[in-house]
């Protein structure tokens, strides 16, 4: 028994040697070919990126290592530069991109390597090349030669590499983690940069050979491309949002991009914000959890920045702005210019939407008013409905300048409201125009805002429909309000000066509702009240306010309580309140009277 344990103890002991000989023969053998053939191998990166991109870019790095068991190679410190001089010409020649790119990192992996192919086809394939966190500046220079041209080489690499190899493939080519700068060479005042980190890019399967420039499956020589981002934030440049992004992806294949949980925050509360500003300025804060967009051009982003989708589709989100009116209202050109379609001209990416889907939106409006010192809110619930031709490029623009949205929702998350909006694009006033009804509802629901920002409050109503068509501008509001109601009764409110509590003017309310407010529309008699709207719009009052504002001012003529109707409760609150003076003095003066009389008996 002792004789066959150290029999098979020396087997073991033997070939354990063995290997131990090999793998350190391999790793020697390996080590003796990188070091005859770095030489080589670095001369052959360097002319396949030189030749391949036409002596437009050229690689540098400091380190070459290989291991020839695994197939790869590894290099350090590298960096990929243009030759602006090379640029220059083809500019000249027209065969050069808009984009130039700058790519720094300190290590690139080239990973399964197929050395049999290239002995004996003379062809290079790779499995695998890794850019380790690298840093990205892109150069963009819109060229006009370049427009409308196909995601294709002008000339096809393969005449640079043919006398290298007779293909080139990489199966994927991986960015971890990059840095990207974007930067804008096409202003002339000053270039603008844009970043963002931590980016992942992966290419799939570039080939070049004869046909793939002309293979029109492929894109830029890529059957494939992929991004993404996760859990990114950066705050905006006046330091009041801060944006917060979950997952941004894309897919080549799909031409689509899916977004997650995308964010503006408030970085200060509500009655902050406008006082950090220094003036009445809208607080807005929007979280919309998913985000889709189909049918991009990529190629066009590419060449000229310019987002072109055939659809976006928003779902699950909320809007919420919020204005603190007893601030100062600022400077008037600081609202000027900022309804939806004029801040969209306004972008510094070119953009067209085709469509857009809504669905499941909460959208709010609040004021803080300055008089009541409360604050209103109207909302917006489950907003849903589609948005056409969202476009700031000229040229789509010149084909259809007029941009719409037909929208349904909920009001106060009651009743049914249908919106149809119009804005034009081209207008320089800001035109737009809006129609709608909302369907039957209680009136009550309106107190939350007609409250703290009319002074009115609805005690009983029935909303039977509400229909509205306004034109609108940077200046009014004008149109008409046909308002359908039955048993409709309003308290008139007042500030409680000691409290800070609004409530009721009593009988100033009912003087209202007898003398003033149409309990019904149509009336006993069928006559319906058609209520015109000419609501001049505040310099600084936002796109959300003139909505709302004008709205309410054909609600409250419908009711009868016109400019001219509230005068009247004026001037008969005026006769009351100085008839009750007088009557409060002659009663002061019997008293005084009476007083002295007693006095003059008591001697």
């Amino acid at each position: 028994m002792p004789v066959r344990i150290r029999s098979r103890y020396t087997v073991l002991k033997w070939i354990a040697l063995v290997l131990v000989l090999l793998v350190a023969g391999l790793a020697g053998l390996s080590w003796y070919l990188t070091e005859k053939y770095r030489p080589f191998l670095s001369e052959k990166i360097r002319d396949i990126v030189y030749s391949g991109s036409d002596s437009l870019y050229r690689i540098e790095f400091e380190d070459l290592s290989t291991n020839f068991l695994t197939g790869s190679i590894s290099l350090s410190n590298v960096r990929i530069l243009p030759d602006t001089a090379r640029y220059t010409v083809k500019v000249a020649n027209q065969t050069a991109p808009n984009n130039l790119y700058q790519v720094y990192l300190n290590r690139l992996q080239i990973r399964h390597i197929h050395p049999r192919r290239i002995i004996r086809e003379n062809k290079l394939d790779i499995g695998q090349i890794i850019f380790e966190r690298p840093r990205i500046t892109m150069i963009n220079r819109q060229l006009d030669f370049n427009e409308n041209r196909p995601p294709r080489p002008v000339r096809s690499p393969y005449q640079y590499i043919s006398r290298f190899v007779k293909e080139f493939r990489v199966d994927a080519i991986d960015f971890r983690n990059a840095s990207f700068h974007y930067v804008n060479n096409n202003t002339a005042a000053a270039r603008r940069t844009d970043s963002i980190t931590n980016l992942n890019i992966s290419l799939k399967d570039l080939l070049i050979d004869p046909h793939s420039a002309a293979d029109p499956s492929r894109v830029y020589l890529l059957k494939d491309i992929s991004i993404s981002l996760n859990d990114y934030s950066y705050n905006t440049s006046d330091g009041f949002y801060r944006v917060n992004l979950r997952h941004l992806g894309f897919n080549l294949r799909r031409s689509s991009l899916r977004i997650r949980k995308l964010e503006l925050e408030p970085r200060f509360s509500e009655m902050e914000f406008g006082e950090k500003a220094g003036y009445a300025r809208d607080r807005y804060h929007v979280e919309l959890n998913d985000i889709d967009l189909s049918h991009i051009d990529l190629p066009l982003y590419v060449r000229k920045q310019e987002l072109l989708a055939g659809s976006m589709a928003i779902s699950n989100g909320m809007v919420s702005v919020f204005n603190n009116n007893a601030l100062p209202p600022g400077p008037i050109e600081l609202k000027k210019g900022k309804y939806p379609h004029q801040l969209l001209q306004k972008l510094p990416t070119p953009l067209t939407l085709r469509k857009i889907l809504i669905k499941n939106i909460d959208i709010a409006y609040a004021e803080f008013d300055r008089d009541s010192r409360k604050k209103g809110k109207i909302t917006f619930e489950r907003s849903a409905g589609t948005i056409t031709n969202v476009t700031n490029v000229p040229a789509q623009k010149e084909k259809n300048k007029m941009m719409r949205a037909n929208l349904h929702s909920y009001l106060m998350g009651k009743g049914l409201l249908r919106a149809n909006f119009s804005f034009d694009l081209a207008a320089a006033d800001g035109a737009f125009s809006y129609k709608g009804a909302l369907f039957k509802t209680d009136g009550r629901v309106l107190n939350k805002i007609t409250v703290p920002l009319g002074m009115v409050k609805v005690k009983r109503g029935t909303v039977q429909k509400l229909a509205f068509e306004i034109r609108a501008n940077d200046s009014l509001a004008q149109g008409q309000i046909r308002f359908a109601y039955n048993d409709l009764s309003v308290a008139l409110m007042k500030k409680n000066e000691q409290s800070g509590n609004l409530v009721s003017q009593g009988w100033v309310s009912l003087l209202a509702n007898a003398i003033v407010i149409n309990s019904d529309n149509p009336n006993p008699a069928g006559l319906f009240i058609h209520a015109p709207v000419h609501y001049v719009r505040q310099p600084t009052g936002s796109f959300f306010n003139l909505v709302w504002r004008s709205l309410f001012q054909g609600v409250k003529y419908s009711v009868g309580l016109t400019e001219k109707k509230e005068n009247e409760i004026r001037d008969r609150i005026a006769g009351f309140e100085k008839m009750k003076a007088d009557r409060q003095e002659r009663r002061e003066n019997r008293e005084q009277r009476k007083r002295k009389k007693r006095f003059l008996g008591v001697f």
